[in-house]
């Protein structure tokens, strides 16, 4: 399962080693590897379809966001890490559309499974907190997102990880008040 791809901004394309196209944002240097055909129009949607029947696939929600540009809800299926005691989102994929969102609605947002619809409040991390997030993220889904994180995995060194955690944005939920 991976982030999708909702509003457009511009961006500049460079084919990766995998085939898929990394988005750079103009004049940002934001890293972005968005989802293939297959993934947007059928992985998706299958994770999402279950997800809202109430079937959640190791850890998966439906992220619900206004669009920062259109106002709109935007929808896209996400995986749910609990670490802790604690809650987070990592965007493996980088600084897709519901990372910009989720960042331009402060944070707020909706996580759904089935008919239930609870709403957090998701606040950036980054340091030793972030590390061991990544970590654990990888050690849950390296089978599905290892590929986003250049040979990076669960039991590199902290170091390794660092190297990379600027292109993964994370976030710890807290209940919405």
């Amino acid at each position: 399962m991976s982030e999708g791809h909702r509003e457009s901004p511009p961006h500049e394309h460079q084919h990766d080693m995998e085939g898929e196209v990394r988005h750079e944002a103009a004049g940002a240097g934001a890293h972005y590897r968005p989802p293939g055909w297959f993934t947007r129009n059928v992985a998706n949607r299958a994770v999402a379809g279950l997800t809202r029947a109430g079937l959640s696939i190791w850890g998966s929600r439906v992220l619900e966001v206004r669009g920062r540009s259109s106002g709109r809800l935007q929808r896209i299926p996400v995986n749910v890490l609990e670490l802790d005691g604690n809650r987070y989102l990592v965007s493996a994929r980088g600084e897709g559309q519901w990372v910009r969102n989720v960042r331009a609605a402060a944070g707020d947002l909706v996580l759904l499974l089935g008919r239930r619809r609870t709403r957090w409040v998701a606040t950036e991390i980054g340091g030793a907190e972030k590390t061991a997030v990544l970590r654990g993220y990888l050690k849950r889904w390296k089978a599905e997102v290892g590929t986003f994180f250049d040979g990076v995995d669960a039991d590199s060194s902290d170091a390794e990880i660092e190297a990379v955690a600027a292109r993964h944005p994370a976030f710890v939920l807290r209940a919405a008040p």
